[in-house]
């Protein structure tokens, strides 16, 4: 196998999906595979689309969208990073795509193609539970934010969103407190939690002042995860 070769091998086994497939079926899948990039705020394929291929992202970020009409912000209900894929459902049941996927920043993917990525998933077991673990994942992840959305008021949906961003990407600092990449803007945000961008605005500003969060450049730091935790009222 070349360098480059090697190298997008390494990247598939950061994702869980492949993580534990044998070197005959990742050499195998960077034959097939190809590369795509996408612009920051480019849109990788809409809701309704026909889907015909898995993407495995390898850098960058990607929000899972459900668009809404023009009187109310999308509902973002995921934000993927490297090592996390979509697409999977459309390839699975031949239906249309379910959301709207859009690059959050300039992002690189690998792409899997349908009559492949069937092919592989028919040859290997372990790859089988890996997809059923994978959407087992999903599952929860939707039921959160269900969760969140039915019980949870809106600052309690910012200070939850926050954690779980923390939890799952945050890098923790000798200080103990965590940074979060941060290439949201305000309207992103505000479809992360089902509110409107002047409502996310505020609740960010008293976030601030209460000595909770702090925004630097294109981070947002986490200064006191257990008393944010604190503010959610079920």
């Amino acid at each position: 196998m070349a360098v480059g070769e090697r190298l997008v091998g390494e990247a598939l086994r950061t994702c869980g999906l492949f993580g534990a497939a044998d070197d005959e079926a990742i050499e195998m899948l960077v034959r097939v595979l190809r590369v795509r990039r996408f612009r920051r705020g480019e849109t990788i394929f809409h809701q309704g689309d026909p889907g015909d291929a898995l993407f495995v992202l390898s850098s960058g970020s990607v929000k899972v969208v459900l668009p809404s009409d023009e009187s109310a912000e999308p509902a973002i209900v995921a934000i993927l990073g490297p090592g996390e894929f979509f697409g999977e459902l459309a390839i699975l049941d031949g239906a249309p795509h379910s959301a709207t996927i859009v690059a959050v920043e300039a992002t690189e993917t690998f792409v899997l193609h349908r009559d492949a990525f069937l092919a592989l998933i028919d040859s290997d077991a372990g790859l089988r539970r890996a997809l059923l673990a994978s959407l087992a994942t999903e599952m929860r992840r939707l039921t959160g934010h269900v969760e969140d959305l039915h019980f949870l008021d809106l600052p309690g949906r910012l200070a939850s969103r926050i954690l779980r961003l923390a939890e799952s990407s945050g890098s923790k600092r000798a200080d103990g407190t965590v940074t979060i990449s941060w290439p949201y803007t305000q309207s992103e945000l505000a479809g992360m939690i089902g509110g409107s961008r002047q409502s996310v605005n505020r609740l960010l500003a008293d976030l601030g002042e209460q000595r909770l969060v702090r925004l630097e450049r294109d981070q947002l730091v986490v200064l006191d995860a257990e008393r944010l935790a604190q503010t959610i009222d079920r």
